[in-house]
């Protein structure tokens, strides 16, 4: 494919983004407009990087790295168990979960009670006071795209449909599960140990949320991509 390089106006923010692990959505209507409109051009520079670019139908873009590893990383750990709590915490009150992820909110007045209601699963993810929740979970969120706070309330963005995806899946196995009167348990999600170092490795798990760090970094993994591209074209 020829690339016109002129043509990707927005190159170097929607690179800087996508690479720390952020999801454009629409909310970021300019650098999501330039990926909508260039989708192609952009999927074939990335991929001289060895990254895919992922469009969700959701309306949200992300990086997908082009490597393989066991472990999947704390902070998706994290945000998958949030999703997991949050779901049964507003079914527990008679409110549509799926309602509240997709654009709907929540508000820094309801975590207390949260987090006394499931104290015991957030120990596993270090998450000890109402400080740590919003530190640990929810401000990762908003600085990933998944979710945006003003006012002490935090409204869900359609990039949080990754986790509900897993979240409904999971649920679907364990209605199967009762359906047959299986007695294989479905356990809830368990954080894994941290034998290792504090930063773990990437994976190619779509739930992958760590900034994505190699030898080079962003600018010169940038630079070199286009290098590449521009020696193809003129080839």
């Amino acid at each position: 494919m020829h690339l016109d390089l002129s043509e990707l106006s927005q190159l170097a923010p929607i690179f800087r983004e996508l690479f720390k692990g952020f999801h454009i959505s629409r909310r970021d209507p300019e650098l999501y407009a330039q990926l909508s409109n260039f989708q192609d051009q952009y999927r074939s520079l990335f991929k001289a990087l060895g990254f895919e670019l992922v469009c969700d139908t959701r309306g949200f873009y992300y990086f997908v790295p082009d490597m393989t590893a066991a472990q999947v990383n704390k902070t998706a750990q994290r945000l998958s168990l949030f999703t997991f709590i949050l779901v049964e915490h507003l079914a527990d009150q008679g409110r549509d979960p799926i309602a509240v992820l997709d654009g709907g909110s929540v508000g820094r007045d309801e975590l207390p009670s949260l987090l006394d209601k499931y104290r015991d699963l957030f120990l596993q993810a270090e998450v000890q006071t109402v400080e740590d929740l919003e530190e640990k979970i929810l401000r990762r969120m908003t600085q990933l795209g998944f979710a945006h706070e003003e006012g002490g309330i935090y409204r869900f963005l359609p990039p949080m449909h990754r986790f509900l995806d897993v979240c409904l899946a999971v649920q679907q196995d364990r209605d199967l599960a009762a359906t047959l009167h299986s007695a294989l348990p479905l356990p809830t999600p368990v954080l894994a140990e941290d034998h290792a170092e504090p930063m773990l490795e990437h994976t190619d798990d779509p739930l992958d949320l760590t900034s994505f760090e190699a030898e080079e970094d962003e600018e010169q993994a940038l630079a070199r991509a286009i290098r590449q591209e521009q020696q193809e074209i003129d080839a």
